[in-house]
């Protein structure tokens, strides 16, 4: 059974998956005592600001515009690479872009469900494809440590 929230395929208040994101990264971050600074909030609320990954360059052009002076590429590079390893985003490889995590700090495999029209993406939960990947690496004899599943299509709006 593939479940997902829907939210992201639908019109809805962006600033209610801001709010929510934010709070579990200040929880997440007092759990692991780790810092949530100015820079980094900036960055997760840009990710958040629509169901569309975004680039890393796009990301630094969005800070630049809000904060009225550039923001430099470590900036933004050091802000991705702690949330990702804080597992409040995730990585989309075929894009290269990056998207919030709507279950940060629980164990779970990525499956990512991709709009070639609009951009949209949304993460959902596969157990069976899951399994079978596991089942895959089990059958080669391979140490499996991280399964990215991403899937192209047409969203509910764009068909």
């Amino acid at each position: 059974m593939i479940t997902n929230s829907k939210l992201a395929y639908h019109e809805h208040d962006h600033q209610r998956c801001i709010d929510a994101a934010m709070a579990r990264a200040v929880a997440l971050c007092e759990e692991k005592k780790a810092r949530l600074t100015q820079a980094r909030k900036d960055v997760l609320t840009l990710i958040w600001q629509n169901h569309q990954p975004l680039g890393a360059y796009r990301i630094m052009d969005l800070l630049s515009e809000k904060n009225g002076k550039r923001v430099l590429p470590p900036t933004v590079y050091r802000a991705l690479e702690f949330l990702l390893e804080l597992g409040l985003i995730h990585r989309i490889a075929s894009l290269n872009a990056y998207i919030g995590c709507p279950f940060p700090g629980s164990h779970h495999n990525e499956l990512f469900l991709i709009c070639r029209q609009c951009g949209s993406a949304a993460e959902c939960s596969a157990e069976p494809v899951s399994n079978a990947i596991v089942n895959a690496a089990t059958h080669a004899n391979f140490q499996l440590e991280s399964q990215s599943v991403e899937l192209m299509g047409l969203c509910p709006q764009c068909q």
